[in-house]
């Protein structure tokens, strides 16, 4: 009597389409998650900033495909646009300064302080980001040590820090620098030490073998930083509101008062919306130039 075995062929198809099923389940949770919170709200937005306002009614907005809605909007807060930007600008560049010689301390020189360094550098961000503006604050206030110490050297211009560009940048710095340093020491600890011993051993400088070696593979980590220092930096209002002046607003204190005291909904969803296809591009170009097109 001989038995028959079942065809290979058919059942290797059968588990094969298993798995593409069971692929396709396990995308519904984050489809759906990007669904309802990144799609839909997108497209809300979108016809929001279309809306045109009721004769009489304030703050009260019908359907429309009212475009000009964008040219007003951008007519009227180009300057707090330029601003966000050249303040997110110098505050990104600043943190990188900052935060590139802390890291590479951390990375290679730290030894058996790094885990604590890593937890200093992280605690800041266990309080609230108001608080820490707050301290920002009294830190910069005109009785403070920094703004006596900079007016005894004669280096401020109005003779104070808080109320002015300076102190935003400086609280833009400040509050942002974790997520400057944090992919920098994940670029760097990375970097295996024997390719600097090698560097070493042909008689290349220090200089070299950071120009050659050390900045070149911690660049995913430089762009991962800047990107995540300039982005939310971009659209922050807490520090413009806090420690800068009238004159010291970016767009997200336009937004803010647009949507809240104004009630004007179809500005501010058009300036968030500008500034969320002005970020995109700029990030794409970035990315393209620096070479690290595998991060997009």
């Amino acid at each position: 009597m001989v038995a028959v075995l079942p065809s290979t062929g058919t059942t290797s198809g059968v588990v094969a389409q298993r798995k593409s099923r069971t692929g396709y389940f396990l995308l519904i949770p984050g489809m759906t998650w990007l669904a309802i919170f990144f799609a839909i709200p997108f497209v809300t937005l979108f016809l929001t900033s279309l809306q045109a306002p009721v004769e009489g009614q304030s703050g009260q907005y019908v359907p429309a495909f009212q475009i000009s809605n964008y040219s007003d909007a951008l007519t009227e807060y180009w300057p707090q646009f330029l601003r966000s930007f050249v303040y997110a600008g110098i505050a990104t560049a600043l943190a990188l300064l900052i935060a590139y010689p802390l890291a590479y301390f951390i990375a290679f020189k730290a030894g058996r302080w790094r885990a604590l360094m890593l937890v200093l550098v992280i605690a800041p961000s266990f309080a609230s980001f108001l608080l820490r503006t707050y301290a920002w604050k009294t830190i910069l206030s005109d009785e403070g040590f920094i703004t006596s110490f900079f007016n005894y050297l004669h280096l401020l211009p109005d003779d104070r820090i808080l109320n002015t560009g300076i102190a935003v940048i400086a609280g833009l710095t400040y509050n942002f620098l974790p997520f400057m340093i944090l992919p920098l020491y994940a670029a760097l600890e990375r970097i295996d030490p024997r390719l600097m011993e090698a560097s070493n051993d042909l008689y290349a400088s220090a200089f070299t073998t950071f120009r050659r070696i050390t900045w070149p593979l911690s660049l995913p980590g430089v762009v991962a930083g800047t990107l995540l220092t300039f982005i939310p930096a971009t659209g922050d209002y807490i520090n413009a509101a806090l420690l800068g002046s009238t004159q010291d607003r970016m767009i997200g204190n336009v937004i803010q008062t647009n949507f809240i005291q104004f009630r004007d909904y179809p500005t501010a969803s058009a300036l968030s919306f500008v500034l969320m296809l002005a970020i995109l591009s700029l990030v794409f170009i970035y990315i393209r130039r620096a070479g690290t097109e595998d991060l997009v």
